[in-house]
């Protein structure tokens, strides 16, 4: 009893419990969204790796680095295009789109500076 005065008092409301309250929806998880994150994934992983390596050889990048973050490029523009494809897409999940968007993008700007910073 003193607790419903209290709540009374205080104006708190709790929750009720919901049982069997099910959302369901149409939409669904794009598989060229699904493709470009996992692309984004490689590729940032892959460069970092790349990086990671050169580092510990003291700054001396072998060939087969350039080659490797080559391919995470071309990875990565494939990724961003097939994000964006997935983006335009109707009634999707847009959580992987946006992420391989994001991945991809942040692959390419990483790249661009290494490029950069490798001129200087």
């Amino acid at each position: 009893m003193e607790e419903r005065k209290k709540r009374k008092k205080f104006n708190i409301k709790l929750p009720s419990p919901r049982r069997g309250r099910y959302v369901f929806t149409d939409k669904k998880h794009p598989e060229k969204g699904v493709l470009s994150a996992a692309l984004g994934l490689i590729s940032v992983a892959t460069i970092f790796y790349a990086v990671f390596l050169s580092y510990k050889n003291g700054g001396l990048a072998e060939a087969k680095y350039g080659v490797a973050v080559l391919f995470c490029t071309i990875y990565s523009v494939a990724g961003l295009i097939l994000g964006i494809m997935a983006r335009m897409e109707r009634d999707i999940f847009k959580l992987f789109p946006n992420l391989g968007i994001l991945l991809n993008v942040l692959s390419l700007i990483w790249v661009g500076l290494l490029l950069y910073f490798s001129v200087l």
